[in-house]
């Protein structure tokens, strides 16, 4: 996303996938390449549909009832993490599941512990809610 946001763009499509890109950064902080490429793969989809005479609100429609189906598969196959605070131990493992690269190995369980801890601190239980902007991260040189 930061490379795009400094980018000069003048098309109004690419305009709208910079802007697309920088949503997915500030919703969720990853995934800004997959959104480019699934949009960049729907519009492609779409010119084609287009070419052949399908007006594109019909298309538009088609992509809305897909993405219906698509969320409703989703959830039958979804897994639910259930934890309580007094067993965080689900949610530990979840995290450790996301630190598989070779620099933090060695740190899996502690970083997984500060992952968990700063998104519980910030979580509303009640409403499945957690702000994720009230969490931040600080890099410290020094030791460990």
């Amino acid at each position: 996303a930061t490379i795009m946001t400094q980018m000069e763009i003048h098309h109004q499509v690419a305009k709208l996938m910079v802007e697309l890109s920088s949503s997915q950064d500030e919703e969720i902080g990853d995934g800004t390449t997959g959104v480019v490429v699934l949009a960049g793969a729907l519009l492609e989809q779409a010119e084609i549909l287009i070419n052949k005479g399908i007006h594109p609100v019909r298309i538009a429609r088609g992509f809305e009832t897909a993405a219906q189906v698509a969320r409703a598969h989703l959830e039958t196959i979804a897994d639910r993490v259930e934890f309580t605070q007094d067993n965080l131990q689900p949610l530990m493992e979840t995290a450790k599941t996301t630190l598989n690269s070779k620099i933090l190995q060695p740190f899996k369980e502690q970083m997984a512990k500060i992952a968990v801890t700063a998104v519980i601190d910030v979580a509303d239980l009640e409403r499945n809610d957690v702000n994720f902007d009230m969490i931040r991260m600080e890099g410290k040189t020094g030791g460990s």
